[in-house]
């Protein structure tokens, strides 16, 4: 089918260069044609076609405390108190959070966290804050070494309390 050069190899015919190249300049045309519109700029107005008004979203409920509720159940309200607190504050402390916790119905006496200073009185890298709840542990940390505040719920420890290591004496 090919030809031979004087070195004994095969050539390749031109056409079936130009068969893979039309086949590759077809995938990226088709691939271009399902790509994700861009979005508009910000000076771009949308056409209005009919005077009618689209339904605007309903922003969702916040989240409340489910008292009779299991700890997963509260987790999201764990998390929205402790999203309220960092939007408030992004250098909150420990006490921030404890205090609102408290104030979105928690227990006091089952909360727990940690420093936010080393014996060195250096800033901690990141602050845990957890509360029993239902038999399980709703424990939350945040901090600059974090990556942004996580939370979880675990089981309770064996000492009875959720987080690992000393904690404050939450007294005021």
């Amino acid at each position: 089918m090919g030809t031979r050069t004087a070195g004994g190899r095969a050539c390749r015919p031109r056409f079936v260069l130009g068969v893979v190249s039309a086949g590759l300049l077809l995938g990226v045309s088709l691939t271009a044609c399902t790509s994700i519109p861009a979005e508009p700029r910000a000076n771009d107005t949308a056409p209005s076609s009919s005077g009618a008004r689209e339904p605007s979203a309903t922003p969702a409920p916040d989240a409340t405390l489910v008292p009779d509720g299991t700890a997963a159940e509260n987790l999201v309200y764990f998390n929205f108190l402790a999203a309220a607190v960092t939007k408030a504050n992004p250098a909150a402390d420990g006490r921030d959070y404890i205090d609102a916790l408290v104030a979105g119905g928690f227990d006091r006496a089952a909360l727990e966290v940690t420093f936010d200073r080393t014996q060195a009185d250096l800033a901690v890298d990141s602050t845990q804050f957890s509360v029993r709840f239902a038999g399980e542990c709703l424990i939350g940390q945040i901090g600059p070494a974090t990556n942004g505040f996580h939370s979880v719920v675990a089981p309770i420890l064996s000492t009875g309390l959720c987080l690992v290591g000393s904690t404050r004496q939450i007294d005021w």
